[in-house]
């Protein structure tokens, strides 16, 4: 069903691995397009997401072959953020398990999780701008408010990567464990996950985003007798 990815459904998670690791990972339109299939999944059937590299890295960044040859019309289409977008979107909790390198598309897809998990080879950075481009599918937004602008523009301006240890203390990841564990240890932060209700989950993360009050509020109307009843009699005026 997938020619890069490796997905694996359960009860309560979906893994899946980015499969192109003779090429780092790197995010071509295929993953794009079977990425949004899974987010398809998860938006009708809600689950926790664990998202994680095969071999030794996450996901070197965009494929550049497919990146130079994309023009106004695609950048204006944002392939690669909207995507990204969707998965931050995406109701429970998602988890990036992350090793060696998350660069460009690759850092912006982890910087679009909810938690993410290092080893120590593991290394972020967006270094868009020395191929004639902006890091625009989701770092301009989402690491200043992860990492702080300061560090959000020695990163995207100055070029600078950060090691597992420096994305520890600035926040970017919870934990930095030993190499060949990320992925069991991001399984262990899913089983805790789990466990606690997933409406509970699901609210939490629209609060936590800051800008998802419209939709609580329509869920609660959404759930009321109140609504049905007014938009009955509405319908049924209608049709008299």
């Amino acid at each position: 069903m997938f020619s890069t990815l490796e997905v694996t459904e359960s009860d309560d998670r979906t893994v899946v691995v980015l499969d192109r690791p003779e090429r780092r990972n790197a995010i071509d339109a295929a993953m794009i397009s079977e990425l949004h299939r899974v987010c398809e999944r998860l938006e009708h059937t809600p689950k926790p997401l664990l998202l994680t590299g095969r071999g030794d890295h996450f996901a070197g960044g965009a494929d550049i072959t497919e990146l130079r040859d994309r023009g106004l019309n695609e950048a204006l289409a944002g392939i690669n953020r909207t995507l990204f977008d969707r998965v931050a979107r995406l109701p429970l909790p998602t988890i990036a398990a992350v090793s060696g390198y998350a660069f460009g598309g690759g850092a912006e897809l982890a910087y679009a999780c909810d938690i993410r998990i290092a080893t120590p080879t593991a290394v972020f950075a967006n270094p868009e701008p020395g191929l004639g481009i902006t890091a625009a599918a989701g770092a301009s937004y989402r690491l200043p408010e992860l990492v702080g602008a300061s560090i959000a523009k020695q990163v995207l301006l100055g070029g600078a990567r950060l090691d597992a240890d420096r994305a520890l203390r600035c926040g970017l990841v919870l934990d930095v464990v030993p190499e060949g564990t990320h992925v069991t240890a991001a399984h262990e932060l899913l089983d805790r996950v789990v466990r606690q209700s997933p409406l509970a989950l699901r609210l939490t993360k629209l609060v936590a985003d800051g800008s998802r009050a419209d939709d609580i509020a329509q869920a609660v109307l959404f759930d009321s007798a109140e609504k049905y009843e007014r938009m009955t009699a509405f319908l049924e005026k209608r049709t008299r």
